[in-house]
């Protein structure tokens, strides 16, 4: 059976998406099948995690975060992604624009979270039709819940509350409210494949 691939974007691939790509992976380590990878869409191809956002990481508890190594977003990765975060509407955009089929399983990830929080369990009928051991199918049924309430959840006052900041060479209070914003939208896309997963 193949993997359920996530794919984390952001710019440079040295501080938002690897830490939402770390985050995740911890996240869902205890299901099978599970592939989580990050990608900037003007990536520092070859460098490591910027370290005020391995520290940043660190704190939120991610293990592997001296381990990064940046690389650059094609096509390729786009199309084998069965959900891609990415961590602006900027970079979604740059996403669908490389891949225009993406369209519909690619969010920002506070979209995504904000989306997710709106879904029912008669959202999850899907996934709970399919045998529990079957989590690679269970988390393409909620990628597909999430999709089809697109823009049906209230809209946003602000349309800036779908971006998380970025917090490349700027102050550390950047920094800190980068991750105020991504670990909330990490926790709440978790919360939607705990919920796919143990559907009944």
């Amino acid at each position: 059976m193949a993997d359920f691939r996530i794919l984390t974007v952001c710019s440079g691939n040295i501080c938002r998406s690897p830490m939402a790509e770390q985050l995740l992976r911890a996240g869902l380590s205890a299901y099978p099948g599970i592939t989580v990878t990050s990608a900037g869409t003007v990536g520092l191809v070859g460098e490591p995690m910027d370290q005020r956002a391995v520290n940043l990481a660190v704190s939120f508890g991610v293990t592997d975060a001296a381990d990064h190594v940046a690389r650059e977003l094609n096509e390729q990765q786009i199309r084998e992604a069965d959900v891609v975060f990415a961590m602006s509407r900027e970079h979604r955009r740059a996403i669908v624009q490389l891949h225009p089929r993406a369209s519909r399983y690619t969010f920002t990830i506070r979209e995504f979270a904000r989306i997710a929080a709106e879904i029912t369990d008669a959202d999850l009928t899907d996934a709970a039709l399919l045998p529990r051991e079957d989590v690679v199918g269970r988390f393409a049924a909620a990628v597909e819940a999430t999709a089809s309430l697109r823009g049906m959840v209230t809209p946003l006052q602000n349309a800036d509350d779908d971006d998380v900041v970025d917090p490349y060479r700027r102050s550390d209070d950047v920094y800190t409210l980068s991750g105020q914003q991504l670990l909330p939208a990490v926790q709440g896309a978790l919360t939607l494949f705990n919920r796919a997963a143990t559907a009944a």
